[in-house]
Formats: structure tokens, sequence, C-alpha cells
């Protein structure tokens, strides 16, 4: 398919943020964290739950916000400002933790929630300006291509992290000085890639002006929510959202512990990262050109039965081999499911509420991260395994699967 100036520049945006993904939320920060914070006489234990909990409120408070701020960004020219907002705070944040002094890990943190409150809060407007950017008949490959250019960002842009790590920065800087210039690099590459949608994107759906958005957009989230009835569709999607999107994000946030407790050891578990990454971009393509040779139900489908499959497989974990075999399963279809997700609701609402409803789609995407890891700790407490505890996740996908079944199959045109 041949995409528009508009179209890739929205694509890019998912290539942007993919630097603070991979770099800073994944590989660098919270090892550099837990070290400052050791440093600065917080035990290893309370460094750990320190991190939680900063991961917890910026991700929770954005999420309580969302359907209000999607509502906010439903009156004419709102929408990108909402998103610049939001992202430049995440790209200054996220240059600003380089610059924090070492000896400072509660400002360290603090600033670390501000870059998460950016980056959700971000992406919340990037998701809902896909029904402004495409037909619905292309918003299935158009949705995929973001998610597998947003691998293929977070690739390179790790790439380029590790050759300032392995050679100390060209023998100029110490390992804080490495993690530091990785926050840098994060920021920059956020930045430079999303200029093409502050110039080519534009909000095509919105709602007539209001002279009181905000008291206007409560209003209307809480008549959405009396009126439920009326997008019947959408609100079982996101219910069955709610459960196989746990599974997704639970297996990827708990493979590392899960490699730990097999004894494989951190260099090959960055190595397996990098893997998974590459192989999600050709993939996250793939499943585009699936739902649009069937039907985008026909590829969540399949996306949720192989991660059932995978959850089954996490069983006979034994080997380094094994490990490997259930990544590179992930791999396959962790970007196609969350990209099919997207564009299957995106074809649900109505286009002028659109950030209103990806609202709700934020809010239940990641108030779902709190149930899988929860399962999957009270079953490796007691079965002492946490292949079984991986294991038990098949449920989720189990229930996802059985909501998703009465849902309906979208014609192009929906």
């Amino acid at each position: 398919m041949r995409f528009n100036k508009q179209q890739w520049s929205w694509i890019f945006y998912d290539w942007a943020n993919s630097g603070y993904g991979i770099i800073v939320t994944t590989a660098v920060l919270p090892v550099y964290f837990k070290s400052v914070a050791q440093n600065g006489g917080v035990t290893p234990a309370n460094a750990t739950a320190y991190w939680g909990y900063a991961n917890s409120f910026g991700t929770l408070l954005v999420s309580i916000l969302a359907p209000v701020l999607g509502a906010l960004a439903d009156y004419p020219k709102s929408k990108k400002r909402m998103l610049n907002i939001f992202a430049l705070l995440g790209v200054c944040m996220t240059f600003l933790l380089g610059i924090i002094p070492s000896t400072q890990w509660s400002w360290l943190l603090g600033v670390y929630i501000l870059s998460i409150i950016g980056y959700s809060g971000g992406n919340l407007f990037y998701d809902s300006f896909i029904t402004d950017v495409s037909s619905d008949k292309d918003m299935d490959i158009l949705s995929s291509y973001g998610y597998g250019f947003g691998y293929l960002g977070g690739v390179l842009a790790f790439i380029l992290f590790l050759m300032l790590q392995l050679t100390s920065g060209f023998g100029m800087l110490s390992s804080y000085g490495v993690a530091r210039w990785s926050f840098a690099l994060a920021a920059a590459w956020w930045i430079i890639f999303y200029i093409p949608l502050i110039k080519n994107v534009h909000q095509k759906y919105s709602l007539k002006a209001n002279s009181k958005p905000l008291l206007s957009s409560f209003k209307r989230v809480f008549e959405t929510l009396k009126h439920i009835k009326k997008y019947k569709a959408a609100a079982w999607f996101l219910v069955a959202y709610f459960f196989y999107i746990d599974g997704v994000d639970t297996i990827f946030t708990m493979a590392t512990s899960i490699g730990m407790d097999m004894g494989i050891t951190t260099t090959t578990l960055m190595i397996v990262l990098l893997v998974v990454q590459l192989i999600a971009f050709p993939f996250s393509i793939l499943y585009g050109w699936l739902a649009n040779k069937t039907s985008t139900r026909t590829g969540i489908f399949i996306g949720i039965i192989l991660y059932f499959c995978i959850c089954l497989y996490a069983l006979k974990l034994k080997t380094t081999t094994d490990f490997w075999i259930l990544a590179i399963l992930v791999g396959t279809s962790q970007g196609g499911i969350q990209a099919l997700s997207r564009s299957y609701f995106g074809r649900l609402i109505p286009k002028n509420s659109g950030s209103e409803f990806f609202g709700f789609y934020n809010i239940l995407g990641k108030f779902s991260a709190v149930m899988g890891p929860v399962l999957v700790g009270i079953v490796t407490q007691i079965t002492g395994k946490s292949t079984i505890g991986a294991a038990s996740l098949s449920i989720l996908f189990l229930i996802g699967l059985v909501i998703f079944a009465y849902l309906p199959r979208l014609s192009a045109s929906r």
C-alpha cells in the first residue's frame, strides 16, 4: 500500500517514542536508578519498591484522566495541541533525566514520573489520530505499519545505545555517563522523528467549538457512560481487550524474570529482547496484510489463539533453546494483536468523539496490567514454578477469546 505524507508522518511518531520505551523504561533507567538509589543509602528492596510505585503512579494518573483528556481533544484543533503538550513534556523530562546529579535519586524518580505522564498521554492522542489520517478500509494496514516501524525504530535506537555502552562512549564516559547520554539519545530520537507529525498531521474530525470545553468534556464522559448501550459493540470489545491485552503485556513484562529464574544470563536476555523487537517489525505488518485479506476479526482471533498456545508452551520451558522459541513466538504476534485491536476499535467508534473513546481504550489497557502479574505471582508462589505461573495467563486469553467471539465482523466500509 502507498501511504501519503500525512500517514507516514503519523507512523513515524511510533518510531519516535520507541527510543524512550526500550532505552529509558526497559533497558537503562531501571538499572541506573537502582544503582543511584543504593549509593544514596536506599536498600535494594526499597529501591525496587520505589521504582514500582513510580511506574504505577505515573501510568495510573494518566489512565484515570484519559477519558476526560480525550474528550477535551475532540474539539477543533485541540487534538494536536494536547499531543504537543504531552509529547514535549515527555521529551523534556527524558532529557532532564541525564542532567540530574547522581546523588539526587528522589529527583530522578520524580522526573521519571513526569516523563511517563508525557509518554502515556502522548500515546493516547497519537492513537486517536488514526481516525483522522485513515479511512476504515486502510486502518488495519496503517495501524500495523505504525507498530511495525515502532519496533524497528526501537531496535535502531537500542543499537546506538549498545555502541555507546560497549565503547564506554568511545573511551570518554563512565557507566553513569553512558546512562546519561542514553537518555539524551532517547529524547533527541523522540523530538527529531516527531517533527513530521507536527508539520503534516491535522485533525479531520471534531465536535463543534465550545466556550467551556473542560466542563463540557466531563459532561460528555458521564453521558457516554450513562448511555453505554448505544455503543454496545465498543463496550464489549473493551471488556475482551481488557483480558487478552493483560496477558500480552504480562508475558512481555514477566519474561525477563522467568528467564532469570531459568538461569539465563543478563546479556542473553538483552539479545533476546533485541531479536523479539526485530521479529515484531515484519510480523506486525504481516498481521495488517492478513486483516486486509480476511478480516480484522480473524487477525485478532489468530493473535489470541497463538498467545493461548504460547502460555501452554511455557509449561515445557527447561532450556535456553525453549526460552528462545517462546520469545520468537511472542515476537510474531505481539505487535500484530496490538495493531489490529487499535484499528478494530477505531472502526467501532464515532469519529468526531474518537479521542474520548480512545481515552476509555487507554484506561482499560493500562488497568489490565494489574491482574496478570498478580495471577502469575500467586500461581508461582503456590506451585514454586514461574513457568506454571506464566501458563496460568492462558485463562485471560480464553476469557478474552470467548467474549470477542460474540463481537461483529466489520465490513471495510465500517
